[in-house]
């Protein structure tokens, strides 16, 4: 297969989990565990999350929607509360895995994200928004959600990101820690590769590529 791109999802791909501080927070908070991906599973293509990602509201207006989708499910919980919650830490080794794939591929990031907490959306301090910047200059082109009004699993986006890269689908190899965000590309013809944890990622693209790559 004669590859040309790599695409990548960030948060749970580039950076550890978001899901992994909502497990946190709902166990300090006795809430039943992966409670909140449970609620922003629920009309996933027009909830309070989907609307934010996509910037069909503001942070005030998810604020209130998120708590009254979440009060419906049984435990209230506040929007902004959950903001605090997004930024992850940039994974190092990952991020030489992708350092190395710019030697041969084209590589772009294609990310759910939304306008709040450390202007990226995708970071909830200082340092996490330095370390976030950094890796984005690393990719040729960056598609995010919440400046495109689209978001994940919508299929424009990926054929947005094909075009802006100027590669076919089935040229593409594309990470992601959400199946439900795979499964639009891989029937568009890319190969796609579930992120269960920073190793297994990394050992499916060595594998897809035929890259060592030492890490």
């Amino acid at each position: 297969m004669g590859f040309k791109a790599v695409l990548w999802d960030f948060g749970g791909v580039i950076t550890t989990s978001p899901f992994d501080n909502f497990n946190r927070y709902e166990a300090a908070r006795g809430l039943p565990l992966n409670f909140i991906r449970g609620v922003n599973a629920i009309n996933p293509h027009d909830n309070a999350w989907a609307k934010f990602e996509s910037s069909r509201c503001t942070v005030e207006e998810f604020d209130h929607l998120f708590a009254a989708e979440t009060a419906a499910a049984g435990h209230e919980i506040r929007g902004n509360e959950v903001i605090g919650l997004l930024g992850g830490d940039v994974r190092p080794r990952m991020v030489k895995v992708l350092t190395r794939c710019k030697q041969d591929y084209r590589v772009a990031c294609l990310t759910n994200n939304a306008n709040a907490g450390q202007g990226t959306g995708m970071s909830s301090t200082d340092q996490q928004a330095e370390d976030v910047k950094a890796v984005m200059k690393l990719f040729d082109i960056v598609i995010e959600s919440s400046k495109e009004g689209i978001r994940k699993p919508d299929p424009r986006i990926y054929r947005m990101a094909c075009e802006r890269i100027g590669v076919a689908p089935e040229a593409v190899v594309y990470l992601d820690d959400l199946g439900i965000n795979l499964k639009p590309a891989r029937d568009m013809g890319m190969t796609t590769i579930k992120v269960t944890s920073e190793q297994q990622a990394i050992d499916d693209l060595s594998r897809i590529l035929g890259i060592d790559f030492g890490v």
